[in-house]
Order: C-alpha cells, then sequence, then structure tokens
C-alpha cells in the first residue's frame, strides 16, 4: 500500500465542510454541544464507520491544525494516551499511538501514518490531516496489548466566519477483541464530544506551552 494519500482523498475531506455526503446509509447517531455524529454500518465487521460535524468556538483552524499535529503536547491534554510518538521504522517514518483501555480490557496500539496539507481553494485556507494504519511497518506487537490494524481518521479544518473553527472528522476502526457494545456506543457518544471540548482547552493552552518547552 502507498504510504501517499492522493489528491482526491484530500480533496473529498474538505468538500464534506460544504456539503455532508451521507446518502448509501449513513444515519444521524447523536447530536450533542453542537456536534453531529453519523454514522454508517460496515456490514463486513459489524462496526461502524462515523462522521462527525461540528464548530470549535474559540480557536482558529490554523492552531487546531498545530495543536491535533503536536503529538508531545498531546501527552499533556488527552488522558487516553499512554504512549505516542513518531519514529523512523528501517526507514519508514510511522507514528506509534497506545490508547488506554478501562479495566478489565486490553489497552490497544496503533501503529499509523498521517500527512497534512494547508490548502488554499479559491481563497479559501482549508487545513486537512488524513492518517490510516500502516500494517507493513516493521513495528513489533506487545505483550498484552491488542494491536489495531484496520483504522483510518481524516480531519478538515476551516474557518467559521469568525473566532472559531468548522470542524470535519471521518473515522473509523476496528479494536479488535470482545468489545461491549456499551463502550463503542459511550466512546461515539461521549468520547467524540469530549475529545473536541478538550481539544478547545488544548488550543487555548497551546501558546503557554510552546512557551515553556
Amino acid at each position: 500500500m502507498s504510504l501517499r494519500f492522493t489528491d482526491e482523498e484530500f480533496q473529498s475531506a474538505w468538500r464534506e465542510l460544504d456539503e455532508p455526503q451521507l446518502d448509501g446509509g449513513w444515519e444521524l447517531f447523536t447530536e450533542t454541544m453542537g456536534v453531529k455524529i453519523y454514522r454508517l454500518l460496515d456490514k463486513e465487521t459489524g462496526l461502524y464507520e462515523y462522521k462527525v460535524f461540528g464548530v470549535l468556538s474559540t480557536c482558529t483552524a490554523e492552531l487546531c491544525a498545530d495543536v491535533y499535529m503536536d503529538l508531545a503536547y498531546r501527552k499533556h491534554w488527552d488522558g487516553y494516551v499512554k504512549e505516542l510518538y513518531e519514529k523512523d521504522f528501517d526507514g519508514q517514518k510511522a507514528i506509534y499511538w497506545e490508547v488506554k483501555y478501562p479495566f478489565p480490557l486490553s489497552n490497544r496500539d496503533y501503529v499509523y501514518v498521517r500527512e497534512r496539507r494547508d490548502l488554499d481553494v479559491d481563497g479559501r485556507k482549508i487545513w486537512v490531516i488524513l492518517a490510516r494504519s500502516s500494517p507493513e511497518t516493521a513495528c513489533a506487537e506487545k505483550s498484552g496489548v491488542l494491536r489495531v490494524k484496520d483504522y483510518k481518521q481524516s480531519v478538515a479544518l476551516e474557518s467559521d466566519g469568525g473566532c472559531g473553527t468548522k470542524v470535519f472528522l471521518n473515522y473509523f476502526d476496528n479494536p479488535g477483541g470482545m468489545i461491549p457494545t456499551w463502550l463503542v456506543n459511550w466512546a461515539a457518544k461521549s468520547g467524540v464530544p469530549g475529545f473536541l471540548t478538550d481539544m478547545q482547552k488544548a488550543c487555548g493552552n497551546y501558546s503557554n506551552y510552546c512557551q515553556k518547552k
């Protein structure tokens, strides 16, 4: 699989800011704190892919993109991160991410590649970040931690016309193992809006973090 993301993948992400693509079985799953979450059943796995539309009212799109890309900073504000770093695995750059799961479930880890593009679309500034799992990366699995081998995420960010940011987020992952339905639902209904709230706070604290580095 090529590590490069295509121009079409970037384009399809930012276009969702203008016109959400919800044909083909997408259903409104929940709406909370100004965030709408849609889901689509993946018949092969029985799991859901999600699309999230919302606004972060107190931070600019460029700041959101910078915070989203800063792995070291995320370890300070995301309580679910156990390990998170980018490194060279046998000549291939990838990110290793271990996520804390509640007891008695095993933690999950990801090895993935990502790319950010700062786009100018007819004078509009749009930031797009794409990520997907990279099973071909030579990163050994850890005992007691389940490797997520099927993961993808896309994020598109644009000014809301004021001081905030319009956000589109599309993601799917197959966490493997036996995950209780309540936990899957909680992660989608509460975890995603909670993540956006935490990220908004993180944006507000980012300049202080950068000054102290």
